[in-house]
C-alpha cells in the first residue's frame, strides 16, 4: 500500500475533501492522485474491456490510467488535478448520473498564471523545466516580451519538482532564485496550469490555442496567442517496456515514483523494486528513501561492460557527473540496496495489484538467460528504460525529427520561427537542457529584432551536452531482445487493452491501417505510452514515425471548444 510523509489530518491549513462519501483532510497543493494514494488506494477505476484495475502509472498525465470522477465530472486525470476545498472524489467506476462543473468560487487562483493584457507577438516558451526556464529568462533579459506556458502550478518541471509548501519558501537555492526571477521579471508572464491544445501557422509566425485551469473548473479560460518566436521545451517522459503484468496497480514508471515522492511526499510502497536502465534510477532510489520506502533491489538491465564501452567512446565527457554519481552510490551503499547489473523484471504477478515479480538475468541482447529466473515479493515496482521525447507540438508544427527534434547550433528547428531546447532534442540531463534553453532564448529574442547572440561559452556548453547525450545513449542502449519477455496475451496498448499477439499478427499496411485493425494507439493516451513498443512488435510496419500529427494536442471540453476565441490576445 502507498504511504505518505505528508502532515497528518487536522493541521490548521488542511483542506476538507470527500473521498467516496468519507470526509478527509488533505494538504493544500496535493493532487487527487496523492490524496487517494495517501488514503491507501492503489487503484480507483476498472478498464472497459477486461475489467482490469487501474491507478497511477506515469504520474505526469501521459497515460490516462488514473482517471477519476471529481465533483461528478468523470475522466479527470488524478495525477494532474490539484485539490480544492470541498472537492468530492468518487472512485466508483461508471458514468455519473449528472455532470456538475466546479463552482467559480473554488476555481484556481489566476494570479498563478491567469490571462490579462500582454504585449502583442511575444516570445512564447512552452514548458517550464530547466530548458524552458532558461529560455524564458534569456529572452526576457535581452528585452523581449516573453510568455512562459506550463501545465504545472509552479515552474521547475520534473527535475525541480518540490513539495507544495516549498513553492513559497525564501530563495535560498539556485532554483529558488531562478523561480523568484521568473515571478518578478517585468518582461515575463508565466501562465501556470496552462496547456497548448492546438498550434497552427499565423501571418507572423504561429498561433497557439491555450487553456488554463483544471478540466472541471467553471471559469476555465481559453485564449490564443500569436508569436513570431516559439520555443518548444516540452521535455520527455519515461519509456516503459511492456511485460506480463506491467498493467497491474503497483507498477509505476520511475518518473511517477519520483514525482509522487518529491512533489507530494507520497511513497509508492514499502518494499519497492527498481528496474530498467540508465542513471535516472539512482536519484529515484534516493527520493524513495526520503519518504520512507525501502528499495529492496536496483536492477540495471545493461551489463557493466556495455556501460563501460559507451562511456569510453568519449571518456572525458562525463567527468562533471562523477561527484554526483559517487553521492548516489554512497547513499545506496549506506542503505544496503543491492545493485545488480544484467538483470531486470520480466513479469509482475498479482490479482488486483502487484504482489511479486519475476526477475531474470539477461544476455547483452536482453534475452533471458535460461534458468536464471527468480521470484521476489514486492508491493511496488518502478520501471524506466530511458525516455521518450514529448513531440506532440513539434510534430504539429512540422519539425524534422530524428527521432528527437532536429536543431542547428542556435536551437532552430526546420520550421522558421520555431526553436527547441532540452530533452525534446535529446536526453542529456538538466544542465545541458538549461544550456540549450539559454541559446534558444537568445535566438528567439533575435527573431524579434533584438541585437543579441549566444556567447561562445553558451555554445560550447550546448556542444558538450550533446556529446554527453550521445555517450549516455551508447552506455545505456535498449536492445530489441526485450520482445522475448512477452507472452501472446501480454497487454501492450494499455488504453485499448491490445495484446502482443494481436499486434504481431496484424496484416496492416502503414500506421493508420494498424490502428484501425488492432485499435493500438487509438485510446486516450493516443499511443504516447505504447507507440515505440507497437512499432517494434508490428512486423508489417516500417520505421515510420508513430507520433502522428494531432490537430487537438491535449483533451479539451467540447463546450470550451465551442466558446474558444479565434483571435489572439490584444496587446497593451
Amino acid at each position: 500500500m502507498s504511504q505518505s510523509n505528508a502532515p497528518q489530518p487536522g493541521q490548521p491549513d488542511d483542506l476538507s475533501i470527500t473521498i467516496d462519501g468519507e470526509v478527509v483532510a488533505a494538504r493544500p497543493g496535493t493532487t487527487v492522485a496523492a490524496a487517494l494514494m495517501a488514503s491507501g488506494r492503489d487503484s480507483w477505476r476498472r478498464t472497459r474491456f477486461g475489467d482490469r484495475p487501474r491507478g497511477v502509472f506515469c504520474g505526469i498525465g501521459a497515460c490516462f490510467d488514473c482517471l477519476v470522477t471529481v465533483n461528478d465530472l468523470s475522466d479527470v486525470r488524478a495525477c494532474q488535478r490539484t485539490l480544492a476545498p470541498g472537492d468530492t472524489i468518487t472512485t466508483t467506476p461508471g458514468v455519473p448520473s449528472s455532470v456538475r462543473i466546479r463552482p467559480a468560487d473554488s476555481a484556481p487562483d489566476t494570479s498563478r498564471g491567469g490571462f490579462g493584457p500582454m504585449t502583442a507577438n511575444p516570445v512564447v516558451v512552452v514548458g517550464a523545466g530547466p530548458a524552458g526556464m532558461a529560455a524564458a529568462l534569456a529572452a526576457a533579459d535581452a528585452g523581449a516580451p516573453v510568455v512562459l506556458v506550463d501545465t504545472a502550478p509552479a515552474v521547475g518541471g520534473q527535475y525541480h519538482r518540490q513539495l507544495p509548501e516549498a513553492a513559497n519558501q525564501p530563495a535560498a537555492t539556485d532554483f529558488a532564485k531562478t523561480r523568484e526571477r521568473i515571478r518578478q521579471h517585468a518582461n515575463l508572464t508565466h501562465l501556470a496550469e496552462t496547456s497548448v491544445w492546438a498550434l497552427e501557422p499565423a501571418p507572423n509566425g504561429h498561433r497557439l490555442h491555450l487553456q488554463t485551469g483544471p478540466a472541471d473548473a467553471s471559469n476555465r479560460q481559453l485564449t490564443t496567442i500569436d508569436t513570431p518566436a516559439l520555443v518548444l521545451a516540452t521535455g520527455a517522459y519515461d519509456r516503459a517496456l511492456p511485460f506480463p503484468g506491467w498493467d497491474l496497480p503497483g507498477v509505476y514508471t520511475a518518473g511517477a515514483a519520483q514525482a509522487l515522492a518529491k512533489g507530494q511526499g507520497v511513497a509508492v510502497g514499502k518494499r519497492v523494486l527498481l528496474a530498467g536502465t540508465g542513471p535516472f534510477l539512482l536519484p529515484v532510489a534516493e527520493s524513495l528513501l526520503k519518504v520512507g520506502a525501502r528499495p529492496i533491489e536496483l536492477l540495471e538491465a545493461n551489463h557493466l561492460t556495455t556501460m563501460a564501452r559507451g562511456w569510453l567512446a568519449d571518456p572525458l565527457v562525463a567527468r562533471g557527473k562523477f561527484r554526483e554519481g559517487v553521492g548516489y552510490a554512497a547513499t545506496i551503499a549506506r542503505h544496503r540496496i543491492p545493485v545488480r547489473h544484467g538483470q531486470t523484471v520480466v513479469a509482475a504477478h498479482g490479482t488486483d495489484r502487484v504482489e511479486a515479480v519475476t526477475v531474470a538475468k539477461l544476455d547483452r541482447d536482453w534475452r533471458i538467460v535460461p534458468g536464471s529466473e527468480r521470484r521476489v515479493e514486492v508491493d511496488a515496482v518502478c520501471v524506466g528504460f530511458g525516455f521518450t521525447p514529448n513531440l506532440d507540438l513539434a510534430v504539429t508544427a512540422g519539425c524534422a525529427l530524428d527521432p528527437f527534434v532536429v536543431v542547428d547550433d542556435h536551437q532552430r528547428t526546420s520550421v522558421p520561427g520555431v526553436l527547441a531546447a532540452g530533452e525534446v532534442t535529446g536526453i542529456a540531463g538538466a544542465v545541458p537542457s538549461a544550456a540549450e534553453g539559454r541559446v534558444a532564448g537568445k535566438t528567439a529574442a533575435a527573431l524579434l529584432g533584438l541585437p543579441i547572440e549566444p556567447s561562445p561559452a553558451e555554445s560550447k556548453a550546448v556542444a558538450r551536452g550533446k556529446r554527453f547525450g550521445h555517450a549516455l545513449a551508447k552506455a545505456y542502449p535498449v536492445p530489441d531482445g526485450w520482445q522475448t519477455w512477452l507472452t501472446d496475451d501480454t497487454i501492450v496498448c494499455r488504453c485499448e487493452e491490445v495484446t502482443c499477439a494481436t499486434i504481431r499478427q496484424a496484416d496492416a499496411e502503414g500506421l493508420r491501417a494498424l490502428k484501425l485493425t488492432t485499435r493500438a494507439g487509438l485510446g486516450l493516451c493516443q499511443g504516447r505510452v505504447c507507440a515505440r513498443a507497437v512499432q517494434t512488435l508490428a512486423t508489417s510496419l516500417s520505421a515510420e514515425d508513430l507520433g502522428a500529427n494531432r490537430p487537438i494536442v491535449v483533451p479539451v471540453r467540447l463546450g470550451d471548444l465551442a466558446a474558444a476565441p479565434t483571435e489572439p490576445v490584444e496587446g497593451k
